[in-house]
C-alpha cells in the first residue's frame, strides 16, 4: 500500500466508483479497498498537520482524527444516499486566543482548500461588524494584500441582502458588514490535486489565512483597550 503525504489517482477513482455505486451493498464489499483509500488520505492530512504546527498551534491530534467520516447523515435530507462522495477533514486552532479553523476538501472537479468562520454565534457576528464599523482599513489591507488576491480572490460566505440591524446602509464597511460567515477558499484542479506538489501547495494556502485569522481572532478576543475580553 502506498503511504507517502500525497493524493492518488486511486483516492479520486474510489470516489468516482462510490459516486456511481452509492449504495450499502457496494460499499460492504468494497469495505477493504475503501479502507486502503482513506489510509491514503489519512497520510496526507496527518502531513498537513504537521505543516500546520511549524507555523500555528492546533488542536486536532492527529491527521485521523482530522478525517471525517464518509457516512453521510441522512436524517433530515431528502437525499438518501447513504455516502459522501468526497473525502474532507477540519483543523482546529488551539487556545481561545486563536479562533477560525482549516479545512480540506477532495473530490474529483470540486477540490478546494479553505478556512475561516462558518458559523459564527450571534455575539461574534456582531464583534466582528462593530470592528468593521469602527475602522474598517485593517481589514481591507489584509483583503486587498497581493498574496491574499492571489491566493483566494476575494472574501466569500453567506451575506444578507441588506444591511444588518443596528448599522447604517450608508456605512463604508457595508459590504463586509452583510456578511453571515466569513470563508477563504482556493479551487485545485483534479491535476493539481494529483500532483506531487499538492500538498506544498495546500500548506501554502493555509499560511496565506494567517493574517485574516489572526485579526478575527484578535477582534473576538479583545476589548477596544486591546485586553482579553
Amino acid at each position: 500500500m502506498k503511504m507517502t503525504s500525497r493524493i492518488f489517482p486511486s483516492n479520486l477513482t474510489f470516489l468516482n466508483k462510490l459516486k456511481n455505486h452509492n449504495d450499502r451493498d457496494w460499499f460492504h464489499a468494497n469495505k477493504e479497498e475503501f479502507q486502503e483509500e482513506q489510509a491514503m488520505v489519512t497520510a496526507f492530512a496527518e502531513a498537513l498537520l504537521q505543516d500546520l504546527n511549524t507555523h500555528d498551534v492546533i488542536e486536532t491530534p492527529s491527521g485521523a482524527k482530522s478525517v471525517y467520516r464518509i457516512y453521510r447523515d441522512t436524517r433530515f435530507s431528502k437525499d438518501k444516499t447513504p455516502y459522501k462522495t468526497h473525502w474532507s477533514g477540519s483543523f482546529k486552532r488551539s487556545g481561545k486566543h486563536r479562533r477560525g479553523g482549516y479545512y480540506f476538501h477532495i473530490e474529483p472537479g470540486n477540490t478546494f482548500i479553505g478556512g475561516g468562520f462558518w458559523g459564527p454565534n450571534a455575539n461574534d457576528l456582531k464583534l466582528i461588524r462593530e470592528d468593521f464599523s469602527f475602522d474598517v482599513a485593517p481589514m481591507r489591507k489584509i483583503l486587498n494584500d497581493t498574496a491574499f488576491i492571489s491566493t483566494f480572490k476575494t472574501l466569500q460566505g453567506e451575506q444578507l441582502k441588506t444591511s444588518p440591524k443596528g448599522f447604517d446602509a450608508n456605512d463604508e464597511a457595508i459590504d463586509l458588514l452583510r456578511y453571515k460567515q466569513f470563508l477563504l477558499l482556493k479551487k485545485f484542479s483534479d491535476e493539481e490535486v494529483l500532483s506531487p506538489d499538492f500538498l506544498k501547495e495546500a500548506g501554502q494556502t493555509f499560511k496565506n489565512m494567517r493574517p485574516f485569522l489572526d485579526y478575527m481572532s484578535e477582534v473576538l478576543c479583545t476589548d477596544i483597550n486591546g485586553l482579553d475580553a
